[in-house]
């Protein structure tokens, strides 16, 4: 299903990119890159691939320019030469217009202060929400392994029972995040990428609550055509199990 999402997302962001015109400035400044090559990216057919690169020399700030049909979700990579694969991307939310981006080369993905668009706010505020329950399914885990290891089977029903509570409170937060932002693109994002495999309601219920101007953008699209197929799967599923009862 995430799959199917994904090439669905793949698929308008190929037709957003057809234009030439350039609608989307992005400036910003490396703390401490003396050399190295930056590259502006987008997912394309579930892969990372570059619209644009900066090759830095001597100088710590870049530029680019690029075009959107509307906000959507762009990468800053930094090709760091050094064997590791982590701290080496910025994700964010890029909007048309002008937007800044200032990092540093030592922490360049968790320095990043980005600029210049309204869904990025709101994807740092949801990031910092999904940052607490990520911490505590953590405990979770350590809890669940501890019990294994000392056979303690009301210690492990305790941890596997709040692990499902705290699946469920991301659930609802996720989608509720996502009505109370229906007038901004991160809210057919967040359905499409983070709660795909959702009761399809919840996800039916994000889109008709978007405004026109959001369901027509790319990710208002994607959630649509989405929904379509998940709706039409379910009632291939429903036939054939009423065919075999």
């Amino acid at each position: 299903m995430k799959k199917t999402a994904l090439l669905v997302l793949a698929t308008l962001l190929l037709a957003a990119c057809s234009s030439e015109e350039k609608n989307l400035k992005i400036t910003g400044k490396v703390q401490g890159l003396k050399k190295g090559t930056l590259y502006l990216q987008k997912v394309e057919d579930t892969s990372l691939v570059n619209i644009d690169s900066v090759v830095v020399k001597g100088n710590e700030t870049f530029s680019f320019e690029a075009s959107i049909e509307s906000p959507q979700i762009l990468y800053l990579y930094l090709n760091k030469k050094d064997n590791n694969i982590y701290d080496d991307r910025v994700m964010f939310f890029a909007e048309p217009g002008e937007m800044i981006i200032n990092t540093t080369l030592k922490k360049f993905e968790n320095d990043a202060i980005v600029e210049g668009s309204e869904n990025q706010k709101k994807l740092m505020e949801y990031q910092s929400m999904m940052n607490r329950f990520n911490t505590r399914n953590l405990e979770l885990i350590q809890q669940s392994i501890t019990a294994q290891q000392e056979e303690n089977a009301q210690s492990l029903d305790s941890a596997n029972a709040e692990y499902d509570k705290l699946l469920r409170r991301r659930y609802l937060f996720t989608v509720n995040f996502a009505l109370n932002n229906k007038d901004l693109e991160i809210a057919p994002y967040l359905a499409i990428s983070e709660v795909y495999d959702a009761n399809i309601k919840y996800l039916d219920t994000i889109y008709k609550s978007l405004t026109p101007e959001v369901k027509s953008s790319l990710y208002g699209k994607s959630l649509e055509e989405f929904l379509e197929e998940r709706k039409a799967q379910e009632k291939a599923a429903s036939e054939d199990t009423a065919s075999q009862a």
